[in-house]
């Protein structure tokens, strides 16, 4: 049976920081175990793309305070009726874990990486379009034809500098999924909107649509309201907004 598509909109930078990095290492980590260098180019250019986002000054002291956060509002659920305590024990030492291993890493995210003169030849040249042939990165060449377990031991090297930034993106990102569940919703003529609690930290909105729906969802919001517009995918060079009246599912995640 084939999965519901889901939208997913991010309501702030932090957000959006956070899915980007896990579409990234999503990437990185179907590529990095395939043997072919095709495959091998795709793993190098997701990391590298990782390198420049984790460049950023502030990443890792977002992470960290947003994991003192979200322990900081989790940690008085224990005293409350009906929650499983044990899950909930096993998140917040999660958090924790997390925290420890971010604050062991000494200077920027990604350091290493990006003083790689490998790297970052690899990276000049591939910013322009087809700079990564061979006469302009011969030393690429010569990695890309190693035998795949050396290519796949450095990668492997170059991938465990930023391991723990992965671990945190993916736990910040499943409990801001989690934190409220889908909910059925009716979009007249192919358009939703909907105010948002101004007292609230709303971090993402996510539809669900059925895998064989005719629509996608356009998905636009800011702090104090949001929109849904359902696009007719009939027409693929020039979609609309369909007339029809539709249901779908929404989770407006709110931690």
């Amino acid at each position: 049976m084939s999965q519901p598509m889901i939208f997913e909109q991010p309501l702030n930078e932090k957000c959006r920081t956070l899915l980007r990095l896990s579409h990234l290492f999503e990437q990185l980590d179907y590529h990095l175990p395939q043997n072919n260098p095709w495959e091998a180019r795709a793993a190098l250019r997701a990391l590298l793309d990782i390198s420049v986002i984790l460049a950023r000054a502030d990443i890792k002291s977002e992470l960290i305070k947003e994991m003192d956060r979200y322990h900081l509002s989790l940690a008085p659920m224990a005293d409350l009726p009906n929650v499983d305590r044990d899950r909930l024990q096993h998140i917040l030492q999660n958090l924790e874990n997390s925290q420890r291993a971010l604050r062991g890493i000494k200077g920027q995210l990604g350091a290493g990486l990006r003083s790689s003169e490998f790297l970052n030849s690899v990276l000049q040249r591939t910013a322009i379009p087809g700079g990564g042939f061979d006469f302009d990165l011969p030393q690429l060449h010569y990695w890309l034809a190693l035998p795949q377990a050396e290519r796949l031991l450095q990668l492997d090297d170059w991938r465990s500098e930023i391991a723990a930034v992965h671990e945190a993106v993916e736990l910040l990102l499943g409990l801001i999924r989690n934190s409220t569940t889908f909910s059925p919703c009716q979009a007249n003529a192919g358009f939703y909107s909907q105010s948002l609690p101004s007292e609230a930290s709303v971090q993402m909105i996510r539809v669900r649509l059925p895998a064989d729906s005719p629509v996608y969802a356009e998905i636009s919001g800011g702090k104090h309201r949001f929109s849904i517009r359902f696009m007719d995918s009939s027409d693929w060079e020039h979609p609309v907004q369909t007339a029809r009246n539709l249901g779908f599912e929404l989770n407006v995640c709110i931690i």
